[in-house]
């Protein structure tokens, strides 16, 4: 066996989970979720700071856990593979945590207290399509 190929797979694999290896991260990954996620978004979902937020942000860009897109002035961050969601489920059982707990936490849309376009539009299309106190409404019809 090759010791230096699994000192250098291990230190691979060991990097990689350590960038995310903090519960802030892991609840940055989480509210990302399955979509995407600006810092506003983060902000209003997570209740932390901008730029406490955004040293987290860049740690998971640099090593390549989250991806980035710039849309005027906002930046749309979403998981550069999402089966990083299943390593954090399968943690979440290891560690004794019901998987269906840390599942309905993942984000897979819009937060009503985010202000960016994305979840601006979300709403809007929510508040045409489905008036509070209503059934669906389609519009055009009468």
């Amino acid at each position: 066996m090759n010791t230096r190929t699994i000192t250098q797979i291990t230190d691979q694999i060991a990097s990689f989970i350590q960038a995310f290896a903090s519960p802030a991260r892991i609840a940055i990954l989480l509210t990302v979720g399955t979509g995407e996620a600006c810092v506003c978004h983060l902000e209003a979902a997570l209740g932390w700071r901008q730029a406490y937020i955004s040293q987290h942000l860049m740690a998971l860009r640099k090593a390549d856990i989250l991806r980035d897109r710039r849309d005027g002035r906002f930046i749309y961050y979403r998981l550069a593979n999402p089966t990083i969601l299943e390593l954090v489920l399968g943690a979440a059982q290891l560690s004794g945590i019901d998987p269906e707990k840390v599942y309905a936490l993942i984000n897979s849309e819009n937060n009503p207290s985010c202000e960016c376009p994305n979840c601006a539009d979300q709403q809007l299309d929510k508040l045409i399509t489905q008036p509070p106190g209503s059934g669906t409404v389609e519009i055009g019809n009468t």
